[in-house]
């Protein structure tokens, strides 16, 4: 599976494929959908095999939340978390992702197998972030961010959403390459649900094409997200949103997404079947 991720080419509309799916794999006990089910080693373990054979070509693993409100966690906690998690799947022969802001942590998930690494925060969190990416050569994932979880949706202003993203985008791109990391291993995430309204997440996605004009491939986590919400009854949970989850992904598909980040593969999977069966 390691050779999925060395396919990673610019965005190009006229030539639509398949998005890989990229599943979650939380081994934290807050995280706003599945906090603690996965805690235990051998769950994780056991969870992260199940999403690869459910159809996931990279397996995204995280130690801290960065649900809005989340409070940081010490980087040594966040290591024990996932280190052991990131070198058993790699063992096992699976692409993984490590989800994370923290420089030395990425660097130590690199040294045991990680084969990406997804930074929320694009590289701004940990000054140390693109010098790790840069050097290992791993594929960067760098997602548009404003601030930390516990303020961030203080910062959901802009003069104009969709040119300020992609503004904030291209800086960002422009930033990674002089600090050495290579073009054809940046990936972008325009940030659903990271200081943006549930409007704002809802014109971003209506907008994917547009994002996808800077010229790398473009990376859609909005699985399960608190916008999704308003779709449903009040007392509906996390896990509800998952066939709205789908349908975002297959429009994001149509779109041109690279990938999409999501809790539920299978029906993720069903959803790109469909929409790939639907292709002229």
């Amino acid at each position: 599976m390691a050779s999925e991720l060395v396919s990673i080419r610019p965005h190009r509309p006229a030539g639509l494929s398949r998005p890989r799916i990229m599943g979650i794999l939380n081994v934290t006990p807050d995280s706003f959908s599945d906090g603690g089910k996965y805690n235990n080693f051998d769950d994780a373990i056991q969870h992260g095999i199940d999403l690869a054979a459910a159809g996931a070509s990279i397996i995204d693993v995280g130690g801290e939340s960065t649900r809005p409100g989340a409070e940081r966690v010490p980087v040594e906690q966040e290591q024990l978390r996932v280190l052991p998690v990131v070198k058993a799947l790699s063992e096992y022969g699976i692409s993984v992702s490590i989800d994370t802001m923290n420089a030395s942590t990425a660097l130590a998930a690199a040294e045991v197998g990680a084969m990406m690494i997804n930074d929320v925060s694009g590289g701004l969190s940990d000054e140390g972030m693109t010098r790790v990416a840069a050097e290992t050569g791993l594929h960067f994932v760098a997602m548009h961010w404003r601030g930390q979880s516990a303020d961030m949706q203080k910062k959901a202003v802009y003069k104009n959403l969709l040119r300020d993203v992609r503004e904030e985008l291209k800086n960002r791109v422009a930033e990674l390459i002089v600090s050495g990391v290579r073009p054809d291993r940046i990936v972008l995430d325009p940030g659903i649900g990271f200081a943006k309204d549930g409007d704002q997440n809802w014109q971003l996605l209506a907008n994917l094409p547009a994002l996808g004009t800077i010229g790398y491939p473009i990376l859609i986590g909005a699985s399960r997200k608190k916008f999704l919400a308003a779709l449903l009854p009040d007392d509906a949970e996390p896990v509800d949103r998952d066939p709205a989850t789908a349908v975002i992904s297959a429009l994001a598909a149509q779109a041109g997404a690279w990938g999409v980040r999501v809790h539920d593969v299978a029906g993720t999977k069903a959803a790109l079947d469909v929409w790939e069966a639907m292709q002229p």
